[in-house]
């Protein structure tokens, strides 16, 4: 098995198949290919009215790609409810070079600045694999999920990948799709050319795969919005 590097692991994502760790102390890499993927449909996700009222408010400020390394360390975190976690060592850092090549990115919110929930997740073209959320405030990371959502959709991506499908996802329209069909999406995805809106106005374009440069670190491009 070759070493899992940046290059190698965003060719595992647009091959349809993602890595998992069996605990954050554990050295070997699993990769998933699951027969149901689940996904968030991007042009008809719910927002629980609960949570409309939460964001009317505007309890928490939002930011994106200004704590991604803050944020995939809390989301690797052992909790009570979930004592294991799927990221080790290994994949925290190759999380963190991608976000460094803009390939990875997180939205966070905050709290009297205090980081106190978010998620993050990998940009391929038009797909966007959401890999995981944290919180530590009462619907922090439901907020930053579902600015996600309104980003991807303002940078015209076209898939929202969840992996597997919870109750929590399921209550924002999250869906399970076969195997063959997630496949398809995610090639036409990935011919697209998407943006996503980065905090201080700056956008990153993400590039459709496979990349004609074959270079992971230049690939992608950024602009600052006057």
């Amino acid at each position: 098995m070759p070493d899992l590097t940046p290059e190698l692991l965003l060719c595992a994502y647009a091959s349809g198949i993602f890595p998992m760790a069996d605990d954050r102390d554990d050295p070997a890499i699993q990769w998933i290919d699951p027969h149901q993927r689940g996904v968030i449909p991007l042009d008809r996700y719910h927002v629980p009215r609960s949570l409309k009222k939460v964001i009317r408010q505007q309890r928490f400020e939002i930011r994106a790609d200004t704590a991604f390394e803050s944020v995939i360390n809390a989301c690797a975190e052992c909790r009570p409810d979930r004592p294991r976690t799927w990221l080790n060592d290994q994949l925290i850092e190759l999380y963190c070079v991608l976000h460094q090549r803009q390939y990875a990115h997180s939205v966070e919110c905050w709290l009297d600045d205090r980081l106190v929930g978010g998620v993050y997740g990998l940009s391929l073209g038009g797909a966007f694999f959401g890999e995981s959320m944290f919180s530590r405030a009462r619907d922090a990371s439901k907020v930053a999920l579902v600015d996600l959502i309104e980003r991807l959709n303002r940078g015209g991506y076209r898939l929202l990948d969840t992996q597997f499908v919870t109750d929590h996802l399921k209550r924002f329209g999250a869906i399970q799709i076969p195997r063959d069909i997630y496949l398809r999406r995610l090639r036409e995805a990935l011919e697209v050319q998407a943006r996503f809106h980065s905090d201080a106005g700056v956008i990153v374009s993400s590039t459709p795969w496979p990349l004609k440069s074959g270079s992971v670190g230049s690939s992608q491009s950024t602009t600052q919005m006057s």
